[in-house]
Protein backbone atom coordinates (compact mmCIF):
# COMPACT_ATOMS: atom_id res chain seq x y z
CA UNK A 1 0.00 0.00 0.00
CA UNK A 2 1.31 3.05 -0.95
CA UNK A 3 1.45 5.60 1.79
CA UNK A 4 1.45 9.97 0.53
CA UNK A 5 3.46 12.03 2.90
CA UNK A 6 1.63 15.42 3.00
CA UNK A 7 3.89 18.21 2.60
CA UNK A 8 4.27 20.84 5.50
CA UNK A 9 3.46 23.87 2.87
CA UNK A 10 0.92 21.73 0.81
CA UNK A 11 -2.77 23.39 3.33
CA UNK A 12 -5.73 21.83 1.82
CA UNK A 13 -7.75 22.91 4.21
CA UNK A 14 -9.41 26.11 3.01
CA UNK A 15 -9.83 27.36 6.99
CA UNK A 16 -6.14 26.66 7.34
CA UNK A 17 -4.82 28.49 4.23
CA UNK A 18 -7.10 31.48 5.07
CA UNK A 19 -5.10 31.52 8.56
CA UNK A 20 -1.69 31.72 6.59
CA UNK A 21 -2.81 34.23 4.14
CA UNK A 22 -1.61 37.66 4.52
CA UNK A 23 -3.69 39.89 5.93
CA UNK A 24 -4.39 43.51 3.25
CA UNK A 25 -4.02 46.51 4.82
CA UNK A 26 -7.29 48.87 5.32
CA UNK A 27 -7.17 51.77 3.16
CA UNK A 28 -5.58 55.03 4.39
CA UNK A 29 -8.31 56.97 3.30
CA UNK A 30 -10.85 54.55 5.21
CA UNK A 31 -10.86 57.04 8.47
CA UNK A 32 -12.77 59.84 6.28
CA UNK A 33 -16.41 58.52 4.62
CA UNK A 34 -16.78 56.68 8.01
CA UNK A 35 -16.02 60.10 9.87
CA UNK A 36 -18.82 61.68 7.30
CA UNK A 37 -21.24 58.62 7.90
CA UNK A 38 -20.83 58.48 11.61
CA UNK A 39 -21.73 62.25 11.34
CA UNK A 40 -24.89 62.46 9.12
CA UNK A 41 -26.37 59.02 11.19
CA UNK A 42 -25.94 61.28 14.38
CA UNK A 43 -26.93 64.50 13.20
CA UNK A 44 -30.14 62.84 11.38
CA UNK A 45 -30.76 60.73 14.34
CA UNK A 46 -30.43 63.91 16.73
CA UNK A 47 -32.92 66.03 14.61
CA UNK A 48 -35.89 63.28 14.61
CA UNK A 49 -35.45 62.78 17.81
CA UNK A 50 -35.02 66.24 19.53
CA UNK A 51 -38.23 68.31 21.20
CA UNK A 52 -38.50 71.39 18.62
CA UNK A 53 -37.93 74.50 20.05
CA UNK A 54 -39.88 77.88 19.37
CA UNK A 55 -38.61 81.59 19.76
CA UNK A 56 -40.73 84.42 19.79
CA UNK A 57 -39.72 87.97 20.56
CA UNK A 58 -41.04 91.18 21.98
CA UNK A 59 -39.98 94.69 21.59
CA UNK A 60 -39.49 97.65 24.32
CA UNK A 61 -39.10 101.27 23.41
CA UNK A 62 -37.57 103.48 25.99
CA UNK A 63 -39.21 106.49 25.17
CA UNK A 64 -37.91 110.25 26.67
CA UNK A 65 -40.07 112.58 28.92
CA UNK A 66 -40.61 115.90 28.07
CA UNK A 67 -36.94 117.88 29.07
CA UNK A 68 -35.19 114.57 28.03
CA UNK A 69 -32.69 114.07 25.24
CA UNK A 70 -32.71 110.90 22.64
CA UNK A 71 -29.72 110.26 24.34
CA UNK A 72 -30.49 109.55 27.70
CA UNK A 73 -32.81 107.74 26.61
CA UNK A 74 -30.81 105.37 24.76
CA UNK A 75 -28.71 104.82 27.94
CA UNK A 76 -31.16 103.87 30.20
CA UNK A 77 -32.42 101.05 27.16
CA UNK A 78 -28.85 99.60 27.89
CA UNK A 79 -29.60 99.94 31.26
CA UNK A 80 -33.19 97.86 31.10
CA UNK A 81 -31.69 95.76 28.82
CA UNK A 82 -29.35 94.07 31.38
CA UNK A 83 -31.98 93.72 34.22
CA UNK A 84 -34.27 91.70 32.03
CA UNK A 85 -33.60 88.38 33.33
CA UNK A 86 -33.35 90.09 37.16
CA UNK A 87 -35.42 88.68 39.66
CA UNK A 88 -37.97 91.85 39.92
CA UNK A 89 -38.60 91.50 35.93
CA UNK A 90 -39.15 87.64 36.28
CA UNK A 91 -41.13 87.67 39.59
CA UNK A 92 -43.93 90.15 38.06
CA UNK A 93 -43.77 87.33 34.74
CA UNK A 94 -45.14 84.74 36.98
CA UNK A 95 -48.56 85.09 37.41
CA UNK A 96 -49.04 86.07 33.22
CA UNK A 97 -46.93 82.80 31.98
CA UNK A 98 -48.01 80.56 34.82
CA UNK A 99 -44.41 79.23 35.83
CA UNK A 100 -41.87 80.01 38.56
CA UNK A 101 -39.60 82.60 37.98
CA UNK A 102 -36.33 80.21 38.14
CA UNK A 103 -38.07 78.37 35.33
CA UNK A 104 -38.24 81.20 33.66
CA UNK A 105 -34.53 82.67 33.53
CA UNK A 106 -33.33 80.17 31.30
CA UNK A 107 -35.92 80.55 28.84
CA UNK A 108 -35.71 84.19 28.40
CA UNK A 109 -33.10 86.02 26.73
CA UNK A 110 -32.89 89.98 25.76
CA UNK A 111 -30.74 92.31 23.28
CA UNK A 112 -30.31 96.08 23.14
CA UNK A 113 -29.48 97.98 19.83
CA UNK A 114 -26.58 100.62 20.06
CA UNK A 115 -28.09 103.21 18.11
CA UNK A 116 -31.86 102.94 19.28
CA UNK A 117 -33.35 102.85 22.38
CA UNK A 118 -35.32 99.16 22.02
CA UNK A 119 -35.00 96.06 23.98
CA UNK A 120 -35.99 93.00 22.32
CA UNK A 121 -37.86 90.58 24.98
CA UNK A 122 -37.20 86.70 23.30
CA UNK A 123 -38.87 83.54 24.65
CA UNK A 124 -38.72 80.05 24.43
CA UNK A 125 -40.41 77.00 24.76
CA UNK A 126 -41.47 73.94 23.16
CA UNK A 127 -44.65 75.14 22.29
CA UNK A 128 -45.69 77.84 19.99
CA UNK A 129 -48.32 79.76 22.31
CA UNK A 130 -45.73 79.40 25.59
CA UNK A 131 -42.91 80.80 23.52
CA UNK A 132 -45.03 83.96 22.98
CA UNK A 133 -47.15 83.86 26.82
CA UNK A 134 -43.44 84.20 27.77
CA UNK A 135 -42.06 86.79 25.77
CA UNK A 136 -45.12 89.28 26.37
CA UNK A 137 -45.10 88.66 29.97
CA UNK A 138 -41.94 89.59 30.80
CA UNK A 139 -41.97 92.52 28.26
CA UNK A 140 -45.02 94.06 30.27
CA UNK A 141 -43.10 93.49 33.16
CA UNK A 142 -39.89 95.18 32.60
CA UNK A 143 -42.69 98.02 31.65
CA UNK A 144 -43.93 98.06 34.80
CA UNK A 145 -40.80 98.12 36.42
CA UNK A 146 -39.09 100.79 34.57
CA UNK A 147 -42.16 103.17 34.99
CA UNK A 148 -42.11 103.03 38.63
CA UNK A 149 -39.50 105.30 38.50
CA UNK A 150 -40.47 107.73 35.58
CA UNK A 151 -40.37 110.57 37.31
CA UNK A 152 -36.81 110.36 38.82
CA UNK A 153 -35.00 108.94 35.52
CA UNK A 154 -37.49 110.81 32.80
CA UNK A 155 -38.08 107.83 30.61
CA UNK A 156 -40.90 105.66 29.67
CA UNK A 157 -41.04 102.24 28.96
CA UNK A 158 -43.60 100.88 26.49
CA UNK A 159 -44.37 97.63 24.52
CA UNK A 160 -43.79 98.43 20.92
CA UNK A 161 -44.47 95.39 19.66
CA UNK A 162 -45.54 92.17 21.27
CA UNK A 163 -44.99 88.54 20.36
CA UNK A 164 -46.80 86.68 18.17
CA UNK A 165 -47.01 82.91 18.29
CA UNK A 166 -44.33 81.40 15.84
CA UNK A 167 -45.86 79.08 12.73
CA UNK A 168 -42.52 77.19 12.89
CA UNK A 169 -39.60 75.64 15.11
CA UNK A 170 -36.37 77.40 15.36
CA UNK A 171 -34.51 74.21 16.32
CA UNK A 172 -32.35 72.30 13.24
CA UNK A 173 -34.63 70.41 10.82
CA UNK A 174 -33.55 66.45 10.44
CA UNK A 175 -31.54 67.99 7.18
CA UNK A 176 -29.62 71.18 8.49
CA UNK A 177 -28.65 68.53 11.26
CA UNK A 178 -27.39 65.64 9.46
CA UNK A 179 -25.45 68.59 7.26
CA UNK A 180 -23.61 69.75 10.61
CA UNK A 181 -22.85 66.57 11.30
CA UNK A 182 -21.60 65.11 8.55
CA UNK A 183 -19.54 67.77 8.16
CA UNK A 184 -17.89 67.36 11.63
CA UNK A 185 -17.17 64.40 10.90
CA UNK A 186 -15.67 64.41 7.92
CA UNK A 187 -13.29 67.04 9.53
CA UNK A 188 -12.61 64.41 12.47
CA UNK A 189 -11.71 61.79 9.70
CA UNK A 190 -9.43 64.65 7.68
CA UNK A 191 -7.64 65.12 11.38
CA UNK A 192 -7.54 61.38 11.57
CA UNK A 193 -5.49 61.08 7.97
CA UNK A 194 -2.80 63.70 9.15
CA UNK A 195 -1.83 62.83 12.52
CA UNK A 196 -1.99 58.96 11.57
CA UNK A 197 1.89 57.09 11.69
CA UNK A 198 2.83 56.15 7.96
CA UNK A 199 2.84 52.67 7.24
CA UNK A 200 5.90 50.75 8.05
CA UNK A 201 7.80 47.98 6.02
CA UNK A 202 8.51 44.30 7.58
CA UNK A 203 11.64 45.82 8.55
CA UNK A 204 9.83 48.56 11.28
CA UNK A 205 10.92 51.74 9.26
CA UNK A 206 8.33 53.88 7.00
CA UNK A 207 8.35 52.91 3.49
CA UNK A 208 10.30 55.20 1.21
CA UNK A 209 10.48 56.01 -2.43
CA UNK A 210 13.39 53.69 -4.17
CA UNK A 211 15.41 56.83 -5.94
CA UNK A 212 16.60 54.99 -9.09
CA UNK A 213 20.41 55.20 -9.04
CA UNK A 214 21.57 57.70 -12.50
CA UNK A 215 22.86 55.95 -15.66
CA UNK A 216 26.36 55.38 -15.86
CA UNK A 217 27.58 57.17 -18.81
CA UNK A 218 29.52 55.04 -21.58
CA UNK A 219 33.40 55.49 -21.26
CA UNK A 220 34.71 57.63 -24.16
CA UNK A 221 36.10 56.01 -27.20
CA UNK A 222 39.60 56.30 -27.74
CA UNK A 223 40.74 57.75 -31.23
CA UNK A 224 41.67 55.21 -33.84
CA UNK A 225 45.35 54.77 -34.69
CA UNK A 226 46.02 55.62 -38.31
CA UNK A 227 46.53 53.00 -40.63
CA UNK A 228 50.07 53.66 -42.80
CA UNK A 229 47.98 53.74 -46.13
CA UNK A 230 46.55 56.62 -44.61
CA UNK A 231 49.46 58.34 -42.98
CA UNK A 232 51.66 57.86 -46.49
CA UNK A 233 48.28 59.33 -48.03
CA UNK A 234 48.63 62.27 -45.63
CA UNK A 235 52.40 62.94 -46.26
CA UNK A 236 52.71 66.22 -48.24
CA UNK A 237 54.02 65.58 -52.27
CA UNK A 238 57.66 67.32 -51.23
CA UNK A 239 58.54 64.76 -48.83
CA UNK A 240 58.01 62.06 -50.77
CA UNK A 241 60.90 60.64 -52.73
CA UNK A 242 61.01 60.82 -56.56
CA UNK A 243 61.16 57.72 -58.46
CA UNK A 244 63.47 57.47 -62.08
CA UNK A 245 62.82 55.37 -64.80
CA UNK A 246 65.51 53.24 -65.57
Amino acid sequence: MRRTVKHPDDISDPQDRGRRAPRRPLPRWLPLPLGIGIGLLGGVGYGLTATPQYTATSYVMVVPRQGTDAQTALGFAQAYGRIVTGSAVLAGAQAATHSAAADLKGHVQAATSPDAPMISVTGSSSEAGTAAAVANGVARSLAAVGNRDADSTGVRLLVFAPAAAPAAPSSPSAALSGAVGASAGGLLGALTLLVRPRRQDGAGRPDRAQVPAPAASPPASEPAAPSPESSQASEPAASRPERTAV
